[in-house]
């Protein structure tokens, strides 16, 4: 079936407000619930693209509370922190891990409007010693209760909006494609919009066909693939 005129506004509308300059790397965050609910809420903020890394054996699982998330943010998995690290550093992020280390600052004190990537760890160990030894800057979240921390994916959910919320008061919020990475815009649209279209080239190692104005597929496909669409 055709992909609606509406659809593709609505696909091209969400992608120009995504920021390819936020992210955030999970470290053996590997419950399905809390995967699923962190990708929810990088999708609600504008999130491009996650990161995490998984306990030996383990592969990033999901459940309805994701609803659907998984496929508008991809989820990069890495052998380990010190090279996701290594790779979102020389992409220019300023890495803030939550620890509890007597340098750590109040998130709310902090600048989220440049190049962030928040670095989390699961709910009963956090970080890792080496992992907390890599990042830019520790932060915590203030506690006023018995417990001393959140859950992972509200603790998550909690450093997003601030700098969602630090980049809306700053005017930095992208709104025509901005936020996503010089070359990709067209890309991650065509693969938003035609997925299965998008697996097939892949397969054939062919570009993606161009687009018109109105999102429909303006170069010929082979019938049996049209009738995916």
């Amino acid at each position: 079936m055709p992909l609606l005129p509406r659809r593709f506004e609505r696909l091209r509308a969400v992608l120009d407000r995504r920021m390819g300059d936020l992210t955030v790397l999970l470290e053996q965050v590997d419950k399905p619930h809390n995967l699923s609910a962190i990708l929810r809420s990088c999708d609600a903020v504008g999130v491009l693209e996650a990161h995490a890394v998984c306990l030996a054996g383990r592969m990033p699982t999901f459940n309805t509370t994701a609803q659907g998330s998984q496929k508008w943010v991809p989820l990069h998995v890495h052998p380990d922190s010190a090279t996701a690290l290594a790779g979102l550093r020389a992409r220019g992020f300023r890495i803030y891990g939550t620890h509890l280390a007597s340098e750590a600052r109040d998130y709310r004190q902090c600048d989220f409007t440049g190049p962030t990537a928040f670095v989390l760890g699961a709910e009963k160990w956090g970080l890792s010693e080496e992992t907390a030894a890599l990042v830019d800057q520790p932060i915590f979240i203030p506690m006023h209760g018995m417990v001393q921390s959140l859950n992972v994916s509200v603790a998550t959910a909690t450093l997003l909006f601030e700098a969602l919320r630090q980049r809306e008061v700053a005017g930095l919020l992208p709104q025509a494609g901005e936020g996503v990475p010089a070359g990709r815009y067209q890309t991650l649209l065509f693969e938003w919009a035609y997925p299965q279209v998008a697996a097939w080239c892949r397969r054939q190692d062919r570009p993606y066909p161009p687009l018109d104005g109105e999102g429909a597929i303006a170069e010929e496909l082979p019938r049996q693939l049209r009738l995916r669409c």
